[in-house]
């Protein structure tokens, strides 16, 4: 009798032990993340490899009309971006990248650092090796990612209902089959070509212009009747006519 109840009470110490242990793994995630993990805290005045890869996520809050730049060198534009990520997301908007942030932008990202309702495949319907552009594989591959993140944010600023992509990085085999223009943007996978669906082609060219695409061009301007197309160019051109941008 006391042997079952010595066998019976060591039964319930390893079950504990077993929930205590698998809580522990569990809340040792949500401060660890398989794409990026930030180890400080990051403010004005900050610059290193972290600043830039919050600044890749912050892309699509630079404000109307403005790109913020990917430079390592975390400034009152990036301040300005992450206060708006963070009222975006119900935190409190003090411009400081601390854990809050960080739990907020692990949640939004996959192990291979894309956003979690975008994906490398979904802006690459050409090839799987982002090869035959008018940069490097890794190049397009690159932009390709900052351009998800942007959409992540035009996404959320839209209810978080779905965006359809229909077409993103291009080779120029891929651009000359589909009539693509010489310079296309979809050439350097910083460009992607949107779908109606929960949204108008206009509600996502009118949108667009908070989260830092140089380049837009929807309903009336010829040949994109059918699609809103963002880009990342060199310099600002908007024209969707038919929605009055």
């Amino acid at each position: 009798m006391f042997g079952r109840a010595v066998r019976l009470l060591l039964s319930i110490v390893m079950l504990m032990t077993a929930a205590v242990v698998g809580t522990v793994a569990t809340a040792g995630t949500a401060h660890a993340d398989g794409c990026y993990t930030w180890t400080r805290t990051l403010s004005q005045g900050a610059s290193g490899a972290d600043v830039t890869q919050l600044q890749i996520r912050l892309g699509g809050y630079p404000g109307y009309g403005s790109v913020l730049a990917v430079d390592g060198s975390f400034g009152p534009a990036t301040a300005a971006a992450l206060k708006r990520f963070q009222s975006a997301y119900g935190l409190t908007a003090d411009g400081v990248a601390g854990p809050n942030t960080y739990s907020k932008l692990y949640a939004l990202q996959d192990d291979d650092c894309t956003p979690i309702h975008f994906s490398y495949s979904e802006l690459n319907s050409c090839n799987s090796t982002w090869s035959g552009g008018a940069v490097s594989a890794s190049t397009a591959k690159a932009n390709a990612l900052r351009t998800m993140w942007k959409l992540e944010a035009l996404r959320h600023a839209l209810g978080d209902q779905p965006i359809r992509v229909t077409s993103g990085f291009r080779s120029h085999a891929c651009n000359d089959a589909v009539g693509g223009a010489s310079g296309s943007r979809h050439l350097y996978g910083d460009a992607a070509d949107l779908g109606a669906g929960p949204h108008s082609l206009c509600t996502l060219a009118k949108q667009a212009r908070h989260h830092g695409f140089r380049g837009i061009l929807g309903p009336g301007y010829p040949g994109h009747n059918d699609h809103t197309h963002v880009d990342h160019r060199g310099s600002q051109y908007w024209s969707a006519p038919t929605c009055g941008v």
